[in-house]
């Protein structure tokens, strides 16, 4: 009997999954035709991807403080039948954007919409020129990826209207990217429990995706506070326990832990209080670490080896500490079916048409900033990226927990210039331009496309199933990096944003009374050096 049982289980399984598509069942060809009709759609709207664009570029809103941003992206999906709720994980600015058109898998559209701190620019401008000077600014290209996501779930939406087919599109954003700070807490909070398949995007320079284990690390992010007592500076200065003391013994023993460290792992850190002023003993001091691994299991050992320095150096001062931690992301493992099936679609796709007027502000940008790279854009496409054999260390995405709950890839698509070196105001000077919009058009259709492909091929959600389930987690099991307990750090960057937002206001792209934001901000394109 319990043979029998398990037998109609799984025969139910088997008909839930395969059942709506055996009945609405489409061949190759007619499949390759609503792709072709679906990036048809996408290339008729952009227009309507350069506005957003442009929009959440001149918005300039760094992590957690994305309130414009956020407005305006919920405002278009809405307009368009997608149901909002707000508030993710208690995230003010986070959102999931939900359009269902019956019975079929859930799949989830995310990118980051976060900027980065002193990185204000003129876009098609070859040299530095803030917009707001110390303000922040698009310095990674955060502004096209959102756009990129709703352009192709709106073509892909209509398809799915018209052709009856079953399935629903989520949209959602990668708040405070920056600091690592709000994928992991959607992943504890159950949010991903029920997705069959996420694809998130991200700036590059070419259409690109890889699968497997990729280059980077992973991180855990962690503020260390200590508490003392004032004093005097110079009149009773016995009488003082000196947290800002505290915070730099623990900085110095670090830094002697580094000669120990092995070469893939990185660390770096910011004193976040250093006290008042020099005549007060500082009674309160904080120190923040990014502790950065290729392994879940070497980010943690960094952790605790952390951990016990801080309590070390609270010992030497007679302080108290706490720690806090403020963000994690897992290192990132790609989907091999999903990577190999959008690459297939980027090879259909292929990269924009340059002009003139865009190579020569590439390469006038490369220039600017001494790269080794100067030949301008891509003119030809990258590989499909294989897994990493040797691991090599670098940059933290907290896709990566997502990665680990669902099967993933990242669409890298090609918006900014190659060569830059990230994080810089040099990296803002595309942003906004027709190299911009030609490379979120270009992956929103490669995007579409691949959508399509999942919903009308259910042996292709099954095959990215079995990959996630038996290859990527043979050997390693995903554990959150953060308890129940621990809140996202939603108060981080409000300073920094109010300083600038009313200035910044001044410059917000309106879209009613300019063809576009270059055309606003009076920018020849390009604007090279005489």
């Amino acid at each position: 009997m319990k043979q029998k049982i398990t037998l109609l289980a799984i025969t139910c399984y088997v008909l839930a999954f395969t059942g709506l598509y055996a009945q609405r069942k489409r061949s190759n060809k007619q499949i390759e035709k609503l792709k072709t009709e679906v990036a048809a759609i996408v290339e008729n709207n952009k227009k309507q991807s350069q506005v957003m664009v442009d929009k959440i570029f001149s918005f300039s809103e760094l992590g957690f403080q994305e309130v414009e941003s956020s407005k305006y992206l919920t405002g278009i999906l809405s307009e368009n039948g997608f149901e909002i709720e707000k508030s993710i994980s208690g995230i003010p600015t986070a959102w999931f954007a939900t359009w269902s058109n019956g019975e079929g898998p859930t799949i989830a559209l995310g990118s980051d919409v976060d900027c980065i701190p002193k990185a204000s620019q003129y876009p098609g401008v070859a040299y530095h020129k803030p917009i707001v000077e110390g303000a922040p600014g698009h310095g990674e290209g955060h502004n096209s990826g959102i756009p990129m996501n709703i352009s192709s779930a709106l073509a892909v939406k209509k398809i799915m209207e018209r052709e009856n087919i079953g399935g629903t599109l989520l949209v959602w954003p990668g708040i405070a990217e920056e600091l690592v700070a709000a994928k992991a807490w959607y992943v504890r909070d159950g949010r991903f429990d029920d997705i069959d398949m996420c694809i998130f995007t991200h700036v590059g320079n070419n259409l690109g995706v890889s699968y497997g284990p990729t280059r980077g690390t992973g991180l855990i992010s962690v503020e260390y506070s200590f508490d003392g007592e004032a004093a005097h500076s110079a009149g009773s200065p016995w009488r003082g326990k000196s947290a800002l003391d505290a915070a730099e013994l623990m900085n110095i023993a670090w830094n002697y832990k580094r000669e120990h460290l092995h070469p893939l792992k990185r660390s770096h850190s910011i004193f976040t209080d250093a006290g008042d002023q020099p005549n007060v003993v500082p009674s309160k001091a904080a120190i923040w670490f990014y502790f950065r691994d290729i392994k879940y299991e070497g980010i943690m050992e960094m952790y605790a080896m952390a951990n016990d320095m801080a309590k070390g150096a609270a010992l030497m001062t007679g302080t108290t500490m706490t720690s806090k931690v403020l963000g994690t992301a897992w290192p990132r493992y790609y989907n091999k079916v999903i990577a190999e099936t959008m690459y297939l679609n980027i090879k259909e796709v292929g990269l924009p048409e340059w002009s003139d007027a865009d190579q020569q502000l590439a390469k006038a940008v490369q220039t600017e900033v001494n790269s080794e790279k100067t030949e301008g854009l891509p003119v030809k496409l990258d590989e499909l990226g294989l897994p990493v054999l040797e691991p090599i260390s670098g940059g933290s995405d907290d896709i990566g927990d997502i990665s680990w709950k669902v099967p993933t890839v990242t669409l890298r698509y090609p918006s900014n210039i190659p060569g830059l070196q990230g994080h810089h105001w040099s990296n803002a000077i595309a942003m906004a331009t027709p190299i911009a919009h030609k490379g979120v058009v270009a992956g929103a259709k490669v995007e579409a496309m691949t959508i399509i492909d999942f919903l009308l091929k259910p042996d292709l959600m099954q095959g990215a199933w079995d990959y996630f389930n038996n290859e990527q987690q043979k050997e390693t099991k995903y554990q959150p990096m953060i308890s129940e307990s621990d809140m996202p750090p939603i108060y981080l960057n409000k300073d920094k944003q109010d300083q600038f937002r009313s200035e910044l206001e001044k410059y917000y792209y309106d879209e009613t009374k300019y063809d576009t934001y270059l055309e606003q901000l009076g920018v020849e394109y390009p604007t090279l050096k005489n």
